[in-house]
């Protein structure tokens, strides 16, 4: 009973009750205990993986090492017992070391099982009751508010303020706002507003909402499909040794077959044994037992200087893959970007105001016109930025680590905006002291702030700018305030959309005077205010992260942005960094959606940017690279992630905000999740890579300097070399001349 199979954000209540055969008072316990049976735990179940044992042995599948066994094997038995050890040694060492990494790395479905909220509300026999997550079937009616963990995938029945923090799941930066409202087309899962998924996070409100989807039939189930799907997958070295080895092993086999027919055809059956041996000499001599070796040792090295890089590789050989790696599938936030929300412009009406500055650091000019100018001076600038340093919970702090906030992130904005413009949010507060507040709502989709100064009390509210427009009958317009006319509002929503296109997040601010209010409540409070004007903020992208794709076009490797974030912010995005171009475009999930895969292998590496993307469309995106010939690179810290990290032929995982499954899932985990790193990381990668092969050139010519010394002494009739009886005849030969 899958979500996507039964569509239940297609549906209203009503229809989800009549198809779950369930009502509002919820199952009864025997109906409950009847379905368990039927529908199992609400437990994500894993496939069944390789045993310890199955794993030590498929070690040694490689051609190679079946070359290295034989010959150990032919050594011993013509008595070359040290040869023969030291062979086994290296064959084993190399088994222990692979075996210690295969069965570590298998863990990410199982940290998807641990997320697992322990207990959960639900009604049953039309009570509310708290029982093991596990135990919740289609049908229950679950009970939600702020702090819970979402245990089963459920369609929306009741829905108060609520907002779901689905980023593991989608990717999306911010919090969703839900609601119980139908929707009449076909959408992908971060826009199902009528929906809640297992393993998500309520952020704020309340709600109830009827279970359809437990365990393997979630959207986290689904992941964990995905994840198990994936095939192990050998790294460009491990191929190219294969490729060598069975191209060796052919044609040791041939010369010697050919070594060991001249050797009877000269000497007869007599020399049988002594042909033997000639062939067999000749097939040790060609095995370059000492690569196993030079191989880990050479990776072991290169993973210690990635460690200093910040760097860390969970499995060895994908330091060799980072050298070969040449397109980076790269995550939007915290990667490409600071993920520290930071207001770029103000709006007071007529006029735009630039803000510099970078992060959380209160550190940047204001700039109007290209000059720089004192906010505080304008009274229109001062008084927006007043309303949003006011109107927000969030504080400004300096740790160790340097400047940050406490809250949510767009409020920390304008609280670091105040302190740009030298109006701290602490000072502040001394002269207009906070009376009372009404908190943000998602209906309402604004909060507001009842300040006291003197005898007057004066509300300061902040919003979604076209909300705050419906409620505003006046305009602040060069330090007066005159009514709204609808050419105001005209111009102003013209103006938010100016912004918007800038990949710009926008607010609207106001205030109203409330002095004569007894109560404040949202009817009165926030009616007929003052418009003020509009912040826009955005998540910028790192200063070091345009150097790092300007080296990654240099060396020749391609970078596309593969976000949840909405189009326009990721396409906007793209263009500041040059993803976005002439060469190189910008689609959507909902296009990939509609693309087959001959389609999608067309373009796949002519796309800079895909946005609003599912971990389905992120696996085929890998897929395509990959069937094109690339080695790829994805980077990732969610849940939904993990499919595309193990599909991956390198997966990269965020250190910082990156789960436990993204990390499990990834071959190499960033310490500081910033995309410069993994360019560092390639670059570590290209110097192990060219000293393997180095390796690799000196092992064979050496080995086929001793393979051609005895097939010539074979052709030219010579007695084996180097053994005593060659010895004696060369000492001879010197002696007679």
């Amino acid at each position: 009973m899958a979500a996507e199979e039964k569509a239940f954000y297609l549906m209203d209540a009503s229809e989800s009750f009549k198809s779950l055969d369930t009502t509002k008072e919820g199952l009864s316990s025997t109906g409950a205990r009847n379905r368990l049976k039927k529908y199992g735990l609400n437990k994500i179940v894993g496939k069944k993986t390789k045993g310890p044992l199955e794993i030590f042995l498929s070690q040694f599948k490689s051609f190679l090492i079946a070359i290295l066994i034989v010959a150990s094997i032919v050594s011993f038995s013509i008595g070359a017992v040290v040869d023969a050890a030291v062979i086994l040694v290296i064959v084993v060492l190399n088994a222990v070391l692979g075996f210690i990494q295969e069965y570590r790395a298998e863990k990410a479905v199982e940290a998807l099982e641990k997320l697992a909220a322990p207990k959960a509300r639900v009604i049953r026999d039309g009570k509310e009751q708290v029982i093991k997550s596990e135990e919740i079937v289609p049908g229950d009616i679950l009970v939600l508010e702020q702090g819970d963990m979402v245990p089963a995938d459920a369609r929306l029945i009741e829905a108060h303020s609520l907002q779901v923090d689905e980023s593991a799941l989608t990717g999306e930066s911010v919090s969703s706002d839900k609601d119980i409202e139908l929707i009449k087309v076909k959408t992908i899962l971060a826009d199902r507003k009528n929906c809640v998924y297992k393993n998500t996070i309520v952020t704020h409100g309340s709600a109830k909402a009827v279970v359809f989807g437990t365990g393997s039939n979630t959207e986290l189930g689904k992941i964990a499909h995905l994840i198990q799907e994936a095939e192990e997958k050998q790294t460009p070295l491990q191929k190219s040794l294969a490729d060598v080895a069975k191209t060796l092993g052919v044609a040791v086999i041939f010369i010697s077959i050919l070594v060991f027919s001249l050797e009877i055809y000269r000497g007869g059956l007599a020399n049988i044994f002594d042909a033997f041996l000639t062939a067999v000499a000749l097939a040790v001599a060609a095995v370059p037992e000492g690569l196993p070796a030079v191989i880990t040792i050479t990776l072991a090295l290169g993973l210690e200087r990635l460690v200093k890089s910040n760097a860390i590789v969970r499995k060895l050989p994908a330091v060799e893959t980072l050298g070969s790696t040449n397109f980076i599938c790269t995550d939007k936030t915290g990667t490409l970007t600071e993920n520290q929300m930071t207001v770029r412009k103000i709006y007071t009406n007529t006029q735009f105001f630039d803000v510099e500055g970078e992060g959380y650091d209160p550190k940047g000019a204001f700039k109007l016109d290209g000059e720089v100018i004192d906010p505080k001076k304008d009274k229109h600038a001062e008084l927006l930025i007043r309303i949003g340093a006011l109107s927000n919970t969030a504080t400004l702090i300096k740790d160790k680590k340097g400047w940050n906030i406490t809250g949510d992130p767009t409020e920390g904005s304008l609280v670091v905006l105040g302190a740009k413009a030298k109006l701290a949010k602490e000072e502040l507060l001394k002269t207009y002291k906070k009376v009372g507040e009404l908190s943000f709502d998602a209906d309402r989709k604004r909060m507001s702030t009842i300040h006291s100064v003197g005898k007057d009390k004066i509300a300061f509210v902040k919003g979604a700018p076209d909300v705050m427009l419906q409620h505003c009958s006046k305009i602040f317009e060069k330090g007066k305030v005159r009514s709204m006319t609808k050419a105001d509002r005209e111009h102003i929503l013209h103006s938010i959309d100016d912004m918007a296109k800038d990949a710009l997040r926008v607010l609207g601010l106001a205030y109203k005077d409330v002095s004569n209010l007894k109560k404040y409540t949202t009817d009165a409070v926030e009616k007929d205010m003052i418009f003020v004007g509009l912040v826009g903020m955005m998540d910028p992208p790192r200063p070091e992260a345009r150097e790092a794709l300007r080296l990654c076009k240099q060396a020749g490797i391609k970078v596309a942005m593969v976000t949840g974030d909405h189009r326009l912010t990721a396409e906007a995005i793209g263009k500041n960094l040059g993803l976005v171009g002439a060469h190189a475009k910008a689609i959507s999930g909902e296009e990939l959606s509609k693309m087959s895969d001959k389609e999608l292998y067309k373009i796949v590496d002519k796309i800079g940017v895909y946005a609003r993307v599912s971990p389905e469309h992120k696996v085929r995106i890998v897929k395509a690279l990959q069937k094109k010939g690339n080695v790829v690179a994805m980077t990732g810290d969610g849940v939904n992630d993990a499919p595309a990290l193990k599909n991956a032929d390198i997966g990269v995982a965020m250190g910082l905000r990156g789960t436990d499954v993204a990390k499990e899932a990834a071959d190499m985990i960033l310490e500081d999740d910033n995309f410069a790193t993994i360019v560092q990381a390639v670059k570590e990668g290209r110097v192990v890579y060219s000293n393997i092969r180095k390796f690799l050139r000196f092992l064979l010519s050496s080995n086929l300097g001793e393979v051609f010394t005895i097939f010539g002494a074979s052709l030219l009739g010579l007695p084996l070399p180097i053994t005593n009886e060659c010895a004696f005849r060369c000492l001879r030969t010197v002696k007679t001349n």
